[in-house]
């Protein structure tokens, strides 16, 4: 399968699709298919970018 986040780099603010609750995420890291971030109400979640396609946020 593809790594749906594979542009995904450390620094850059996600959302996820399936979890609004969860606020905005900070990337932490993106090795090998595995997005490891930190997410405003959840804390860090490592995320399988084969499963989910993060949302970039850009404002």
């Amino acid at each position: 399968m593809d790594d749906l986040n594979a542009m995904l780099e450390p620094g850059q603010i996600v959302r996820h699709p399936n979890c609004e609750d969860w606020g905005k995420g900070q990337v932490q890291s993106n090795i090998n298919g595995k997005l490891t971030v930190m997410f405003e109400q959840v804390g860090k979640v490592v995320i399988d970018s084969r499963r989910v396609a993060l949302l970039p946020v850009f404002n």
